[in-house]
């Protein structure tokens, strides 16, 4: 029996590679005949490439005939192949779940998705989603904002630790979503107002106020190496109307950059029902005493537990200006909130 070295001698003989008996076959024409001592000549370009292209195709014909037999583990196991597309590229190298364009595309915050959205901004909203309730409702003399204040443990003292915040004399905020990110908006918001007080001697109208702010979030949509706010706020304010009367506000502001105004809205994980509940019991000629007390209403719908004046957190805004609401304040409220 011949050995492996032996038949793969014998099996070259008997099948010579085509390039290899092409270029043997080969001579030279008469008028290229070289003295002895001189290289044999080398087929010319055009012929070579011809030969190639015969080579070439009897290799593919000769692949697809072929089976590839599956490789196998010393045990015994097939292993699976996966396409080199479908393998997840990481530092994981065996994972390798099919990865799609959106998972690719998600971690991108400059980069649109096929359906034409930025899925980092759809992602800070559902951070705003995950956050307590806040909301706010427009009165026909001020504007109430309310949120849910839960502590993550009861070693921790509420006291020092604020959702309603003041952001000028006639204007203040209430956020839902990330905590950090909201300080970060709020020292921002009181810079811009000072600014503008600065220049021209009066408080920052509500609505500009707002603007600066939507434009500060927006800017962290746009660029590489950011990412947006994982907030929403609701700003409430007092403005001149220009005939020496104040008017309430009350606006959103999203992540996106994008604001509105409102009559009364919800935002937070219980946001649907308590704007549903809201819709129900909004009416134009509400005051703000009543106003506060549907406030309160509202948070109660989703409430988890017992609410107390150290959970919730109440603020508002008149003729005076704005306040947040004492705890002492917030207990006589619910005491006589149905």
């Amino acid at each position: 029996m011949a050995s492996p070295a032996q038949a793969h001698q014998h099996h070259a003989l008997a099948h010579p590679h085509p390039l290899l008996e092409a270029q043997r076959q080969w001579k030279a024409p008469a008028s290229t005949a070289l003295p002895p001592n001189t290289l044999r000549p080398v087929m010319p370009a055009s012929q070579r490439a011809a030969v190639v292209l015969v080579v070439l195709s009897h290799t593919l014909n000769g692949n697809k005939n072929k089976k590839q037999r599956p490789a196998q583990t010393s045990s015994g196991q097939t292993i699976k192949h996966f396409p080199k597309a479908h393998i997840r590229q990481g530092a994981n190298h065996n994972d390798t779940r099919p990865s799609t364009m959106g998972e690719r595309l998600s971690f991108s915050l400059t980069t649109f998705s096929p359906s034409g959205k930025l899925v980092q901004i759809e992602y800070a909203f559902q951070a705003v989603q995950g956050g307590n309730t806040s909301l706010g409702i427009k009165s026909t003399n001020g504007v109430v904002i309310a949120t849910e204040k839960k502590m993550p443990s009861v070693l921790v003292d509420e006291t020092t630790l604020h959702k309603v915040v003041k952001i000028t004399d006639t204007a203040g905020m209430v956020y839902s979503g990330m905590g950090p990110d909201s300080r970060i908006l709020t020292e921002k918001g009181r810079k811009l107002a000072q600014k503008y007080y600065r220049v021209y001697h009066e408080d920052i109208p509500t609505r500009m106020l707002v603007q600066e702010l939507a434009g500060v979030m927006q800017e962290y949509t746009q660029r590489g190496g950011v990412r947006p706010f994982g907030v929403s706020l609701l700003v409430a304010g007092m403005d001149d109307d220009g005939t020496g009367k104040k008017t309430p506000a009350l606006y959103q502001v999203d992540p996106s950059g994008s604001y509105f105004a409102w009559k009364a809205t919800a935002i937070g994980k219980n946001m649907v029902n308590a704007k549903t509940f809201l819709e129900k019991r909004y009416n134009t000629d509400l005051e703000l005493e009543d106003a506060v007390y549907n406030a309160i209403l509202t948070l109660k719908e989703g409430f988890e537990g017992q609410m107390t004046e150290h959970n919730i957190e109440l603020g508002i805004v008149d003729q005076n200006g704005f306040r947040r609401l004492q705890p002492s304040e917030v207990k006589d409220y619910l005491a006589a909130t149905p």
